[in-house]
């Protein structure tokens, strides 16, 4: 089931020659981030618990893009350093660091001891050990960059979701002490929090009920100023907003890309909609 059609960008090419890891990069987001990046001549590390990540890896080789995917999981601490070991041998420097690999456990006083583990060590834990493990290569070549995916879930409640919420939290948290601690390294540091994004999961939860895309974007839309949901092209660009020489004087921020979300009450847009240019 496809999303409703998304916007497209014109290539800007502004990271040729460089190579960016990029975790959970065979869907969703990460795979949007992968795409964008690819576009504009990036070399791209790929690790992913998919199975799937060497198949796609094998397809952007063959139509000429620079990229090699790592299948593992992220709760791993030696495939977190093994993977950015062998990425910077393989492409012969890091310059870039996308952390989006994270686990939708969403359990609140019947999370499990697995259930935080797995919450906290694939999300925030990994972020750290990914960057711990990238910042030398980085330093190797004057600097770097760094955009941890985090969430709208970082700064509110939602029911039932302890696990989750406080990962992405701890997210937002982190990235300003890796900000900090990085400066004078010449590695910025910032986070992106998303609203709700067409993703694999949305759009399996779209189709529940038989449901089409474009019924449940009007729904779900209720939530955003913007009355609809994103498309992960729509993440992907800020990403590389904040990765490139665009942004190099803003770290240790969080940019949301919500459609207004946060800036929204409780009652949503609600049945009175205003439209722009309407009395």
């Amino acid at each position: 089931m496809a999303a409703p059609i998304a916007p497209t960008f014109k290539n800007l090419n502004r990271f040729t020659g460089k190579v960016a890891l990029v975790t959970g990069g065979v869907n969703g987001i990460g795979r949007g981030v992968v795409d964008e990046l690819l576009r504009e001549g990036c070399a791209v590390g790929i690790a992913d618990l998919d199975e799937g990540s060497t198949a796609l890896a094998a397809e952007f080789t063959a139509a000429g893009h620079a990229v090699r995917a790592w299948q593992g999981n992220l709760e791993d601490e030696s495939f977190c350093t093994s993977f950015v070991a062998e990425a910077a041998a393989h492409f012969g420097r890091i310059d870039y660091l996308v952390n989006n690999a994270f686990s939708f456990t969403a359990k609140s006083h019947d999370a499990t001891e697995e259930d935080w583990h797995r919450s906290l060590f694939v999300g925030p834990v990994a972020y750290a050990r990914l960057l711990a493990a990238a910042a030398p290569h980085m330093q190797e070549n004057g600097g770097g960059a760094v955009v941890n995916i985090s969430s709208i879930s970082a700064f509110i409640a939602q029911p039932h979701r302890w696990t989750y919420n406080a990962a992405k939290g701890a997210v937002h948290t982190l990235t300003k002490c890796m900000a900090l601690d990085y400066a004078t390294a010449g590695i910025r540091v910032n986070s992106v929090s998303p609203g709700w994004i067409w993703t694999r999961e949305t759009l399996n939860a779209a189709n529940l009920d038989g449901g089409s895309p474009e019924k449940w974007d009007a729904i779900w839309g209720e939530y955003h100023m913007l009355a609809r949901c994103g498309h992960t092209v729509e993440i992907a660009r800020p990403v590389l907003f904040l990765l490139s020489d665009d942004a190099s004087f803003i770290t240790g921020t969080d940019l949301p890309v919500d459609g207004g979300y946060q800036g929204m009450g409780p009652e949503g847009l609600g049945k009175t909609t205003v439209v722009a240019g309407s009395e």
